[in-house]
């Protein structure tokens, strides 16, 4: 059989002709991860970022506000992601620059889809949920770049600031 193994006297396997191709190919296409560190590294990044994001957004859960766990969780990985990849590609930190601001730019616009203002009754709702929203992608980005060590106390001004009025009026 052209698929059946051949097997030397030492039991070691011999590689068919496909297998071998396939495993160059699979090697190929996870090349940007070479050892277990770059893993273990990347995965403490976005797991941190999920973690504090999630803290973030319960904290808001609790509160019955918009833009919950989920949601917070969501940006800070994603934020985490986009800083990540052009890190894993070899990208220089200068260049980086303008990865950094379009992730600013588009959270501000989806911070912005928060933002209702009621014309009749002269109000605007959706403030908060989009500053948390932006502070969330920031720790994020934090993160992604590797430096824990900021990530995790840059998070309790947001939680200080979120606390500190209990009778906020924006129901978002």
């Amino acid at each position: 059989m052209a698929l059946q193994r051949r097997c030397d006297c030492t039991n070691n396997m011999r590689m068919l002709p496909w297998e071998r191709r396939f495993g160059q190919r699979w090697s190929s296409e996870f090349s940007d991860v070479p050892d277990v560190s770059t893993i273990t590294r990347i995965t403490v990044r976005l797991v941190l970022a999920a973690v504090l994001g999630g803290i973030l957004g319960y904290e808001r859960e609790l509160k019955g506000r918009s833009a919950g766990v989920r949601t917070h969780m969501l940006v800070a990985v994603g934020a985490a992601l986009f800083v990540l990849g052009p890190l894993q590609s070899g990208m220089e930190i200068g260049d980086l620059s303008r990865v950094l601001q379009g992730i600013v730019q588009g959270i501000g616009f989806l911070g912005a889809g928060a933002i209702m203002v009621r014309a009749a009754r002269r109000e605007v709702e959706g403030l908060t949920t989009a500053a948390n929203i932006w502070a969330t992608a920031g720790i994020g980005v934090i993160a992604g770049l590797g430096l824990e060590a900021t990530a995790v106390p840059a998070m309790l001004p947001k939680l200080a600031a979120n606390k500190s009025d209990p009778n906020e009026s924006d129901p978002s």
